[in-house]
């Protein structure tokens, strides 16, 4: 059996030294998903009543978000809240005014959908919009397609160092992510949530929908290696 050569050491020696770079990708690309978040809220004196117009909201929000069908990926509801406003005189607990919150979360891949949907939201009385947040999927290729970007330019930037020392590499040694960032929108300033609270709109035709413009996505990613190369002539 032929022996196979030891592996380089995890170090630099005269005989292999060690070169060490860093690879960087930075991407924009499109967004794949907008999330909004809805607000519902009711407001009244007696306690019943004001769950009953909460309930009848939230109802009328989430059939109006259905309604988009596909292009809506995914809705939630995040919290409910029915507070007691107690008065602030008088001798007791007693209760001026309750009020009721719902807080919806709707993530949307058809962006032309999104701005009809945002302004028959805004339209509805006691409904608060926050919102759009401009997002890639966790499974989005755009993350591996950084990564291998990045990989890439660190074997090239290797290479050109030992050309500049008229040698080669050899081996890899090591290749650490250095960490990557999640996408974020990528803008002048920051623009990130558009919030409208309307009541109901006394006309008889429906609002223009909303022209929105997706913010472009910035997607970085980094990573650290160390390659041995041929001794140089110096």
């Amino acid at each position: 059996m032929t022996s196979q050569p030891p592996p380089p050491p995890p170090y630099g020696t005269p005989d292999a030294p060690l070169l060490t770079v860093r690879g960087e990708a930075d991407l924009e690309v499109d967004p794949e998903i907008a999330r909004i978040a809805v607000t519902v809220t009711a407001r009244g004196k007696d306690r019943r009543t004001t769950l009953d117009d909460l309930t009848h909201r939230n109802t009328t929000v989430l059939d109006l978000i259905k309604s988009y069908g596909d292009a809506v990926e995914n809705l939630a509801t995040g919290s409910v809240t029915l507070t007691p406003e107690l008065a602030p005189r008088g001798r007791g607990e007693r209760i001026r005014t309750y009020h009721g919150n719902i807080h919806l979360t709707a993530e949307l891949t058809d962006f032309t959908a999104l701005g009809e949907l945002t302004t028959r939201l805004a339209d509805l009385e006691l409904t608060r919009i926050d919102g759009p947040w401009w997002q890639l999927r966790p499974t989005s290729p755009v993350h591996r397609q950084a990564r291998q970007q990045a990989v890439h330019e660190a074997v090239q930037r290797a290479k050109e160092y030992a050309d500049a020392l008229g040698t080669t590499i050899t081996a890899l040694i090591e290749l650490a992510d250095a960490g990557a960032t999640a996408g974020r929108p990528r803008s002048a300033f920051d623009r990130r949530a558009v919030r409208f609270s309307m009541a109901a709109a006394e006309t008889e035709q429906a609002a223009e929908p909303l022209d929105l413009e997706p913010q472009r996505i910035h997607i970085r990613a980094e990573v650290n290696a160390q390659f041995t190369m041929h001794p140089p002539s110096l």
